[in-house]
């Protein structure tokens, strides 16, 4: 007898970025499939969660089949993918409940208010865990495990871990606070005064470049900040010695931009949950992230930034730039911007292109597609887009000396170097048009 009952109706609540909870609405959910209906309250006083797919008003509104299995795009997004989900199908194994009896709206229960951006869920599951802040492990223990749990070495999952790892994306990762002023070795799950959140990127030998995925991601984090792009705050933290027994070297930080400084949080959203997209296939091209941008934002000037940020993907070998690795983040009064970079690494796809295309183009786009794209971005001629490119090709030309700088081995500094390489031969061209 496992207790589990599935979820039938969940309250949708916000957080605001005073720290303020305000109810959305309610999801209900039948045979027919999955439904939604804002709050009267939530309609006069606050602005809409998603404009393009979801109606702004006191209707129901169900939810498409596909692509988010029967959800709305804008609540799929608090719903963890890759690893976040291993976790949790997982913890639902260990207590005899099957993934396949689970839905959508269950596994919304279970992530209640963890889920990264300003929703949460209620009444939350029962198996969702909820360790008390004495039982909360090391950043190292919660390493470690992680790694074990993502290399198939561990049957069972840390009740902190699990609480801890509700965000998406393939790589194992925890959700804690960390010193405001620095330093790691007070981390805690658990949200208290003079604590920031942060997301801490571990790693594991089965990852593509190994135990140095953090060192180069920061490496890649540096050259986009050097090439104008919008980055979060970011830092190593290195793992000790005596406790190395993965051989990591070190885990990045990054520092959580969905949260605000007073504890809140900023509503945000997903390229491929705005528009009710599948991530997982080539769904989508540059000049449509664009013309999404400047018409959410309300700013012809900000294609002009997912120009550069385009541009930095096709040199710098990040072909994984699918729909859920863009974001936009909107505040309490309904004004939006893009978010700062993530999941921006080292990532060649098995097929040599890109998850989105550069007009139709999965890699080597010629002068005119880039051209094109550049006017969609609202530049005034070629020659300013082409002194944006001049900065993006100088800032991934300086792999070698920033990766050097961060310690990642001689071996994996050729390997990228070479790739990069081949990368800027392919592309050159457009630096001459």
């Amino acid at each position: 007898m496992t207790g589990f009952v599935p979820a039938r109706r969940l309250a949708v609540s916000r957080r605001l970025s005073s720290g303020t909870l305000v109810r959305v609405g309610e999801l209900a959910r039948n045979r027919q499939g999955v439904f939604v209906q804002y709050d009267e309250d939530y309609l006069r006083a606050h602005p809409s969660l998603s404009p393009f797919m979801l109606p702004f008003n006191r209707s129901l509104h169900r939810a498409p089949a596909q692509p988010h299995r029967g959800l709305h795009g804008v609540f799929a997004d608090s719903v963890p993918d890759g690893w976040g989900l291993r976790l949790m199908d997982r913890v639902f194994r260990r207590r005899g409940v099957s993934p396949s009896e689970l839905s959508a709206m269950d596994r919304l229960a279970y992530v209640g208010s963890r889920g990264i951006g300003a929703l949460q869920y209620g009444p939350v599951s029962d198996f969702a865990p909820e360790p008390s802040p004495d039982e909360g492990a090391s950043l190292t223990e919660l390493g470690e495990h992680a790694r074990e749990l993502f290399e198939g070495d561990s049957g069972d999952v840390l009740p902190s871990l699990a609480f801890a790892g509700s965000s998406g994306g393939m790589r194992p990762k925890a959700q804690v606070y960390l010193p405001a002023e620095g330093g790691s070795a007070a981390a805690s799950i658990h949200e208290s005064p003079g604590m920031e959140p942060w997301l801490v990127k571990l790693t594991s030998a089965s990852l593509p470049l190994g135990h140095e995925e953090s060192l180069c991601e920061a490496a890649y984090l540096r050259m986009a900040e050097q090439a104008g792009i919008e980055v979060p705050k970011w830092r190593l933290i290195p793992v000790s010695k005596r406790h190395r027994r993965s051989s990591a070297v070190a885990w990045l930080a990054v520092k959580r931009f969905d949260c605000s400084p007073d504890g809140g949080r900023f509503h945000m959203h997903s390229l491929c949950g705005l528009l009710d997209a599948d991530f997982r296939a080539p769904s989508m091209d540059y000049e449509d992230l664009i013309k999404v941008s400047q018409t959410l934002c309300r700013s012809s000037a900000v294609g002009q930034s997912q120009f550069v940020r385009a541009m930095f993907n096709l040199f710098a070998l990040n072909q994984d730039d699918h729909t859920k690795n863009w974001a936009f983040l909107q505040d309490d009064t309904g004004n939006w911007r893009p978010s700062p970079c993530y999941d921006v690494t080292f990532s060649p796809s098995p097929q040599g292109e890109h998850s989105t295309a550069f007009l139709g183009h999965g890699s080597a786009p010629p002068l005119k597609a880039v051209q094109q794209l550049a006017r969609q971005a609202n530049f005034s001629s070629w020659a300013p887009a082409v002194e944006a490119l001049g900065r993006v090709v100088e800032a991934v030309g300086q792999w070698q000396a920033v990766a050097a700088d961060l310690g990642v081995s001689k071996d994996t500094q050729r390997l990228v170097g070479r790739r990069l390489g081949a990368a800027y031969r392919d592309n050159r061209a457009l630096l001459g048009g």
